[in-house]
């Protein structure tokens, strides 16, 4: 096996969109009742073994993982991901990684703010510093967090998904780390419970399903369609998303639709009413 590159903000940079590209955002295991461990090694075993990915907690949990195995010097910090138009909170449901040590030309500083497990987040690292990118679909910008002293807030232009996510200066709490986690896999107004999702991110394009509508995001426009038939909602997971379930019965797999399908017409009622 070769040795691995050496630590970089060109290598960062490359590890962080291969993992968008590989690894999907998806809450599965929590739609069919299942809540898995967030624990890094846990979560970077899981995709590894089992082709799987999951959400903010396991998703950047995994990444600080392989960060810390290559030499990075990683630091985890509490997050909070606000919706449009919804009340300040500092509530902890977020994990955000900040990589120190990687100076480059646009960055001197050499800190980043990576973050696998925003779903349409920035494919690249950005540079933890004041300014606004470009980044596929979808424009980002870094300035000073109101909300924590000395942290970052990150913002996405109105188009994508979340609204703002702030960083706190403090690593997160494992008991407090637990119990968001708890929170937000039962809750039944959480949305990781109400809305099945599998989710890609490349650096020009997003794909994403939510319950049984499959979505292409560009920057030229957005293409939808409604998933019909439970073998074809199955075949877009594997196919897309590299999916596959393959520990999921018969049984399993029939409730799974039934949930996803029972969440679209819920979702097409309110639209309709």
């Amino acid at each position: 096996m070769a040795d691995a590159e050496p630590p970089s903000a060109q290598a960062l940079a490359e590890l962080h969109a291969r993992h968008l590209e590989r690894v999907p955002y998806e809450n599965l295991d929590i739609q069919l009742g299942r809540p898995t461990s967030i624990e890094g090694p846990d979560a970077a075993q899981r995709i590894v073994r089992d082709g799987r990915g999951g959400y903010c907690f396991h998703l950047n949990g995994a990444m600080a993982t392989l960060l810390d195995a290559l030499g990075y010097d990683v630091r985890r910090h509490r997050g909070t991901v606000q919706s449009p138009g919804g009340p300040p909170s500092t509530t902890l449901n977020h994990l955000i990684l900040h990589v120190h040590g990687l100076p480059a030309d646009d960055n001197p500083d050499g800190v980043w703010w990576a973050d696998a497990g925003l779903g349409d987040g920035f494919s690249r690292p950005l540079p933890l510093h004041d300014g606004s990118w470009q980044d596929g679909p979808w424009a980002y910008a870094l300035a000073a967090s109101p909300a924590y002293a000395g942290g970052w807030r990150l913002s996405q232009d109105p188009a994508g998904a979340f609204a703002l996510a702030d960083a706190d200066t403090a690593p997160p709490d494992q008991a407090e780390l637990a119990a968001a986690h708890e929170r937000l896999s039962t809750a039944p107004d959480s949305g990781f419970v109400t809305v099945a999702t599998a989710q890609r991110r490349y650096a020009d394009r997003f794909v994403v399903l939510r319950s049984c509508t499959l979505s292409r995001i560009e920057a030229s426009g957005t293409s939808s369609e409604v998933i019909e038939r439970r073998e074809d909602w199955f075949a877009v997971l594997a196919d897309l998303f590299d999916l596959h379930l393959d520990d999921v019965d018969a049984a399993g797999r029939r409730a799974l639709w039934e949930r996803v399908r029972a969440q679209h017409e819920a979702w097409a009622a309110q639209r309709a009413g």
